[in-house]
C-alpha cells in the first residue's frame, strides 16, 4: 500500500514530498523552478526548499497539461489562464482546440512515417543479403522518392558536378 502523506493547511513539505505528492519529479520540479514555469520555492534555515499544498496544487495541474500533450511554453499560458479568474472560458476552448488541431496534424505526420516505415520493411528480404532497402532510403540511394523525418517525401537530390575553375 502507498504512502500517503495529509498536509494540513500551513505545513510545509521537502521536494521529496512535494514530489511524491505531486507525480513530478523532484528533478522537474527544480527545472521548473528554474525556467520560472513555477515560482521558486519558499526555503528553511537550512535551505531546503519549502513547499506548501497550493504548490502541490499547480505541480498537479502541470502534470495533467503535460500529459494533455502541451509544451512547456502553453502550459505557462495555461497556468496564466487558470490563475485569472477574470478570464472567459472561450480563450482557454480556442487555446486547447488549437493544440488539438496541433496533435492532429502530428498523428498524421506519424502515420505517414509508419506507412512509409511499413513499405520499407516489405521490401527488404531481411536475409544475408547485404541490400537493404531501409537503409539505402535512409541513406538517400534508392531510386525512388525519400521521407524525411515529418514523413513527407522529396524527390532524389540531383548531384551536379560543379565546372572546374580555370587557373
Amino acid at each position: 500500500m502507498p504512502l500517503r502523506i495529509i498536509i494540513t493547511a500551513g505545513d510545509a513539505m521537502n521536494i521529496g514530498e512535494a514530489a511524491q505528492l505531486s507525480g513530478v519529479s523532484a528533478k522537474m520540479i527544480r527545472y521548473y523552478e528554474t525556467i520560472g514555469l513555477i515560482s521558486k520555492a519558499t526555503r528553511s534555515y537550512s535551505g531546503y526548499r519549502d513547499y506548501q499544498e497550493r504548490d502541490i496544487h499547480i505541480l498537479r495541474f502541470i502534470r495533467r497539461a503535460r500529459a494533455a500533450g502541451f509544451s512547456t511554453l502553453q502550459i505557462k499560458k495555461l497556468l496564466a489562464l487558470w490563475q485569472d479568474r477574470q478570464r472567459p472560458a472561450r480563450e482557454v476552448k480556442q487555446f486547447a482546440s488549437e493544440h488539438l488541431s496541433e496533435l492532429k496534424e502530428k498523428i498524421a505526420e506519424l502515420e505517414a512515417i509508419a506507412t512509409a516505415l511499413s513499405q520499407l520493411i516489405a521490401h527488404c528480404h531481411g536475409d544475408d543479403r547485404p541490400d537493404c532497402p531501409i537503409l539505402d532510403t535512409l541513406a538517400g540511394e534508392s531510386t525512388g522518392g525519400k521521407f524525411d523525418e515529418c514523413g513527407k517525401r522529396h524527390p532524389p537530390i540531383r548531384r551536379h558536378s560543379a565546372p572546374k575553375p580555370k587557373i
